[in-house]
């Protein structure tokens, strides 16, 4: 039998992903929770707070955290593989008030068919996904700005991600950014759509594993 990788018979995943990207705030982790799947977080792979390799933001505010070169997106990509192959791979645990990694755990799939990758990094990777045979779907959570802005500053808030003035500031910015950064997901591949409709691609997703059109 030939050797030759061209003509080989591709091995199909096991599992396939639905990469759930939106802006920050946007009710990734909700709706995620919601579905019932086996969930990886794609905000574990962001850099460590002291890595030297970290984008500024243009006003010398600091770390620029919604630059994707403050996230690790090819260690996102191999936990990816390990789970869409094999069914299980070790994850880190990042700490935002730490600033950091403080540990890692085991994501196991149990026999699940699809899992949910959701952060606001995402559409990053869905082409990459796309490429190798790994993708279920691809979606953009797309709110009212407004909405999304209040229920980030709640969120951070109530977690303690930064400091009030931090958040204020950095959600003014994001607010008045949404609509390019939902335009920059949608070019990168994902479908923009509100919560429920998202809901019932991710359950056609998990019903018959395949790779869905992000077409409108």
């Amino acid at each position: 039998m030939s050797s030759d990788p061209v003509n080989s018979p591709k091995v199909l995943p096991s599992a396939r992903v639905v990469l759930l990207c939106g802006p920050s705030g946007s009710g990734k982790s909700t709706l995620a929770e919601r579905a019932g799947l086996p969930v990886l977080q794609l905000d574990d792979f962001y850099k460590d707070g002291d890595d030297p390799t970290l984008p500024q933001l243009p006003d010398g505010g600091g770390t620029d955290w919604d630059h994707p070169g403050s996230w690790h997106g090819d260690d996102a990509m191999a936990a990816i593989r390990a789970l869409c192959g094999e069914g299980r791979t070790e994850v880190p645990v990042y700490s935002i008030p730490a600033n950091g990694r403080v540990g890692t755990h085991t994501l196991g799939l149990a026999g699940a068919g699809a899992f949910i990758a959701e952060g606001i990094f995402a559409a990053e990777i869905v082409r990459r996904c796309e490429a190798e045979g790994l993708l279920g779907a691809a979606l953009c959570l797309r709110n009212r700005p407004l909405t999304t802005a209040w229920r980030r500053f709640r969120r951070d808030v109530r977690e303690r991600r930064k400091s009030v003035p931090y958040l204020l500031h950095r959600g003014w910015r994001l607010m008045r950014a949404e609509r390019g950064i939902v335009a920059r997901q949608v070019a990168q591949g994902a479908y923009a759509c509100d919560g429920g409709e998202a809901l019932a691609r991710i359950q056609l997703a998990q019903a018959e594993p395949r790779i869905l059109s992000t077409a409108h």
